[in-house]
């Protein structure tokens, strides 16, 4: 029986933010050493995830420290246009936000997410739970919270950098840190240009001036830690991509106007 299939008996995780504590780890080095030594136990099933994707407890000496979202490649859905590892994919998406140094400016981005091979279903990626309120998402964050545009700027770059497939509304969070996450990157770095988003808001304008510096390293390099997660021709996408975003300054528009993920939310 596939993992898929035998997880659907699993508990389904009742995602409140209420309910879980305590809170993440504040810094990411923090996170990531609790991330890659706690004991990892299932808590339940993410429910309406297409993947196997569990709600787990990171346990250090006994103690609930994090929460986190753990993805094992064996509870990936078969796709043609992917291949398998998915999960290496959501690592290199965490990568690529420390890369352009955009958490300085904007704070949030990609939650810290490393692969962990001795979890209970075998590899697959681990990344910290942000605790949210999970009535918001995007649509409702750009229209209520102006003093969270640059942040919103900040993702759709993102988005364009790592070709983004899948970015819906939904997948923007407005953590009860009052930053802006970014969730669930599988489905990103793909040679062929495949954007598909939500995030189109923000076409035809200049691209602020606080993300370009970033943007612009990129174009030049890109950093050994994401060229080891992605194959060759994905790695010269990102950098072109890079490229032409420096070259233009701005936002793309999307004349077709079929560049969206189904359903948006």
């Amino acid at each position: 029986m596939s993992l898929l299939r035998s997880a659907e008996g699993s508990r389904r995780a009742s995602v409140s933010a209420d309910e879980l504590s305590p809170d993440p780890p504040v810094a990411d080095e923090d996170a990531l050493q609790v991330l890659a030594n706690a004991a990892i136990e299932i808590q339940g099933r993410m429910p309406w995830s297409s993947n196997a994707t569990f709600l787990v407890d990171l346990c250090v000496d006994g103690e609930i420290s994090a929460h986190a979202i753990y993805k094992p490649e064996r509870g990936e859905r078969p796709l043609w246009d992917f291949p398998s590892g998915l999960y290496r994919r959501e690592v290199a998406a965490y990568r690529l936000w420390v890369a352009t140094g955009w958490a300085e400016i904007v704070g949030g981005g990609v939650p810290p997410t490393i692969v962990r091979h001795d979890a209970p279903y075998d590899t697959g990626s681990l990344q910290l739970f942000i605790p949210s309120d999970f009535e918001q998402h995007y649509f409702t964050i750009l229209e209520q919270r102006e003093d969270l545009h640059l942040a919103l700027q900040a993702m759709c770059a993102f988005d364009l950098l790592a070709n983004n497939t899948d970015r819906k509304g939904g997948h923007c969070l407005l953590g009860l840190d009052g930053n802006i996450w970014g969730i669930d990157h599988g489905l990103c770095f793909a040679a062929e240009f495949k954007l598909r988003t939500v995030i189109w808001d923000f076409a035809g304008e200049d691209v602020p001036l606080e993300l370009r510096p970033a943007v612009e390293r990129l174009a030049h390099e890109i950093p050994p830690d994401i060229v080891e997660l992605l194959d060759d021709d994905e790695v010269d996408a990102l950098s072109a991509r890079a490229a032409r975003l420096v070259a233009t300054g701005r936002f793309p528009t999307d004349p077709s106007g079929r560049r969206y993920p189904w359903p948006m939310v």
